[in-house]
């Protein structure tokens, strides 16, 4: 995905740990009682008061609305920044929408979805007292132009009219003539093509307001003017230590997602992910009512709490929107001939594979690429049916029919960082699979920066290597169009269209869908496009990540939705 952590960035190849962070998909909790009260005992309905504690193994760094790369605006960010649009704080599916925030709606789209107008809500005020304008907003949204405020989301350069080349507000006082204000409660977008799913893009972070009085540029992010329930009083170490005290100003009235229980928020970072878990296990003071934002439980650690049934209750379970699979690039021999893609797609071991990624409780085997929930479109397909394990005969068939009777050795790219996604376990699984079919497997490993620089490089990508990719929201445009559309394909930087697919027929379906102001019928489309894809065999699905995370004894109101995939820290009481 791009940020993750959701998360953000196209980081398609982050550590999970990011990718967890900022808040992605998911599905509600599996194995506790989902949105009770996550602790044992007692009175379970959330009350307002205390302090919730979140400890955490990345620090909330570049905590800036400009600088954030966020799936949903983030878990943290989301308590201070309010944006146009926001998920749905729902366990499931349900929490997969897009709903209103600061506006009144989630836009009202006009000429083809190239123009989108919002209406402010009415009494929206910052910390301070003073309003909030739609002219903060748009301010806000130049303001991540500027070089120095870099790492959103890129859409916006990409999509408002005119704003490719602009340079933000310190540099360009005249502003973006795409985004027009004609007053205080009115904004409205001026795109260069139709995009249906502009309500999903307007929950990220660069669309908070920023009162142009109050911006201080790269300092920003030590005191960002709050627009939600939360204010910040404390930054130290570029996000490591967060404490977050409420904002007074902020009404419950206008804002219907938030619950803001607690009355203080205290972000501690740079923590070992088992000390986290170790802590939050024993619930000991102050942890007791704690939560982490981007710290899963481990296979061993998962194995010891599920035979303990007071800390088995206390585990939130969900499905962020992310794939991990094999990527091709058929203009590397023996991969150009699809047959030997094919044979590579029958004789994966897909049980061998989540074994090697945590085991079925932390992973799901994937035949799409899609991830397997309804936002997304999925579409249940298998275009290479081999089971569980693999059909090593179909495989060698193959083999034969493409002039390898005797079998082939070909080379696997992998990640020497161990994050049972792109590792050496997942490609040791590969291998022994591969072995049976007659495919010798040589395994290269390279160092986490080498390896994201080299398979994202159209010139020194290998032929066949690990990839993952995460949402940026749920919906199937930003999972299927960075990796197929070949106008995405970068000869000169990040690029993600492993395969090099220059397709008219599945860019024109990808333009076509974006137009539909229709979620659900787009999705369906989605799914369609995916499964039409799927067919040439340029990927290998493996498999969907399954978050398992731990919250504190007192925790109550556990809520995690198809978006995020992990607990919405909004909804949180420790009371």
């Amino acid at each position: 995905m791009r940020h993750p952590s959701l998360f953000g960035a196209r980081a398609a190849y982050v550590s999970l740990a990011l990718v967890v962070a900022a808040g992605a998909a998911a599905c509600g909790p599996k194995d506790n009682d989902a949105g009770g009260s996550g602790g044992s005992g007692g009175d379970s309905t959330p009350h307002k008061g205390g302090t919730l504690t979140v400890l955490n193994s990345e620090p909330q760094s570049d905590f800036d609305p400009a600088r954030l790369y966020t799936s949903g605006g983030g878990n943290v960010p989301s308590l201070v920044f309010r944006t146009l649009t926001t998920r749905n704080r729902e366990n499931g599916a349900a929490g997969a929408e897009v709903v209103p925030d600061l506006a009144t709606d989630t836009g009202r789209p006009s000429k083809n979805a190239t123009v989108w107008t919002y209406t402010l809500k009415a009494g929206l005020k910052y910390e301070d007292g003073t309003p909030i304008t739609a002219a903060d907003i748009k301010y806000g949204i130049e303001r991540s132009f500027a070089p120095e405020l870099s790492g959103g989301a890129p859409y916006l350069r990409d999509w408002l009219t005119g704003a490719a080349d602009y340079q933000g507000p310190y540099k360009d006082k005249k502003g973006l003539s795409a985004i027009e204000t004609p007053d205080d409660r009115t904004i409205v977008f001026h795109l260069n093509k139709p995009e249906g799913e502009f309500p999903y893009l307007a929950t990220q972070t660069q669309f908070a307001p920023v009162p142009e009085a109050k911006d201080t540029g790269t300092e920003y992010e030590q005191h960002p003017v709050s627009s939600g329930p939360y204010q910040v009083v404390k930054n130290e170490n570029d996000g490591e230590h967060l404490v977050l005290e409420r904002n007074p100003h902020w009404s419950a009235d206008t804002d219907a997602e938030r619950k803001a229980y607690p009355d203080t928020i205290e972000v501690k970072s740079g923590l070992d992910a088992s000390v986290i878990n170790q802590r939050l296990s024993a619930s000991q003071g102050a942890d007791a009512a704690a939560v982490t934002t981007d710290t899963n439980l481990g296979p061993a650690e998962l194995a010891k709490v599920t035979g303990d049934k007071e800390l088995a209750a206390r585990v939130g379970t969900g499905h962020f929107g992310y794939t991990n699979y094999i990527a091709f690039n058929p203009k590397v021999k023996p991969f150009d001939n699809a047959k030997v893609r094919q044979a590579i797609a029958y004789a994966v071991d897909r049980s061998s594979v989540i074994n090697a990624a945590g085991g079925s409780a932390l992973a799901e085997p994937a035949t799409t690429f899609l991830p397997a929930q309804k936002s997304f479109g999925h579409t249940p397909y298998d275009p290479f049916p081999a089971g569980d394990t693999g059909n090593a005969a179909k495989a060698k068939a193959l083999l034969k029919e493409a002039g390898y009777p005797d079998g082939l050795t070909v080379t696997l790219t992998h990640d020497n960082a161990q994050n049972f996604r792109t590792s050496p376990e997942i490609a040791t699984a590969i291998q022994d699979a591969l072995k049976k079919a007659g495919i010798t497997v040589e395994l290269k490993g390279l160092e986490d920066n080498t390896y994201s620089d080299t398979v994202q490089n159209v010139k020194t990508e290998p032929g066949f290597f690990l990839a993952a990719w995460g949402a940026d929201w749920p919906s199937g445009g930003p999972f299927l169009a960075p990796i197929f559309d070949g106008r995405q394909i970068v000869e000169d930087g990040a690029n993600y269209n492993s395969a090099q697919l220059d397709d008219a027929s599945v860019n024109n379906e990808i333009d076509a869908i974006n137009k539909l102001t229709d979620l659900d019928a787009a999705a369906a489309r989605w799914g369609a496009l995916d499964k039409k894809i799927g067919a040439r065999a340029l990927t290998v699905p493996l498999f969907h990540p399954v978050y398992k995370r731990l919250v504190g004894k007192d925790i109550r109101n556990v809520v995690i939705s198809d978006w995020t995939g992990v607990l919405d820290i909004s909804q949180v009481a420790v009371k």
